[in-house]
């Protein structure tokens, strides 16, 4: 597995890749690999004769008050992770290679980056999407993938290549879960003792949901109030926000119908900012 810094560099294997055929598939991380990361990769090499795995904490994507500084970092034993899955490369740039002085481009999805997400942490989706338009452009990829945890961030991505007209596949991967349930996270490192019962609280509501909706209960708002209600029960639990949206558009959603997915962030402990999602009307 070679692992690559340089930009220039990584343009260049790509090159040299791309023209000796097979194709090439990119799974974009930001490190500190757990299960969920490797069947990405797996995913991955289903996909293509080559697979490019990125390792870049991208600050663009981070607020002022945010975790960038703290984001739990392992280099070598990602290198050594991705190894074991049969990578081909892992391009693991520095910061100021990947953002010169000088730099100034940003890109930019509006709609679907207005709610959820998009709405508690100003500028995260455009420094998502710069630093994904940079990687495809590098690594010539010919298709990447990415979790369905992150359920809008994969929408933003599908929206942005569909718009740009990129020559990319988007590939999502359904959550990897613990046993528990618990949608696998690098931020689950900093879950404290006695933190996972709350923690657990997203994926319950989630199951909690399609109950809900089963027994007859379609309103949206009365769904939402439930499913607060339900987290707030747990000790330590802050809600970011609980909503039902349209899966496609992200527009919240008056009442449940098979395009309707509940989408949910939670601070737990006051420390640890998680996400989960999930189609109301679709059982796992």
């Amino acid at each position: 597995m070679e692992i690559i810094h340089s930009p220039d560099e990584m343009a260049a294997w790509a090159k040299a890749q791309a023209a000796a055929g097979g194709g090439i598939a990119l799974v974009p991380t930001m490190g500190c690999f757990h299960d969920a990361h490797l069947s990405l990769m797996r995913c991955a090499r289903r996909q293509a004769g080559k697979v490019v795995v990125s390792l870049f904490v991208n600050p663009l994507q981070f607020g002022p008050s945010e975790d960038f500084a703290a984001y739990p970092r392992n280099f070598a034993e990602d290198c050594r992770m991705a190894a074991g899955e049969g990578v081909d490369a892992v391009f693991a740039p520095d910061p100021a290679e990947m953002y010169p002085k000088g730099f100034q481009t940003v890109v930019s999805v509006k709609d679907i980056t207005r709610h959820l997400c998009g709405a508690s942490r100003p500028g995260h989706f455009d420094g998502v999407a710069t630093v994904l338009v940079k990687l495809f452009h590098l690594t010539r990829a010919d298709c990447a993938v990415f979790g369905e945890k992150d359920y809008q961030q994969l929408v933003v991505i599908r929206r942005l290549t569909a718009d740009l007209n990129m020559d990319i596949e988007i590939i999502g991967h359904p959550t990897v879960r613990e046993a528990d349930g618990l949608a696998m996270s690098s931020r689950n490192l900093y879950l404290e003792e006695g933190d996972r019962e709350s923690a657990l609280s997203l994926y319950r509501s989630i199951v909690m949901a399609r109950k809900l909706a089963a027994g007859g209960l379609r309103d949206a708002i009365g769904l939402e109030r439930r499913l607060r209600e339900y987290i707030e029960s747990f000790p330590g639990t802050e809600i970011d926000y609980v909503c039902l949206v349209d899966a496609e558009s992200l527009e919240p959603a008056a009442a449940v119908d098979d395009r309707t997915l509940v989408a949910l962030a939670v601070r737990i402990g006051g420390r640890v900012r998680l996400i989960d999602n999930g189609l109301v009307l679709r059982d796992g």
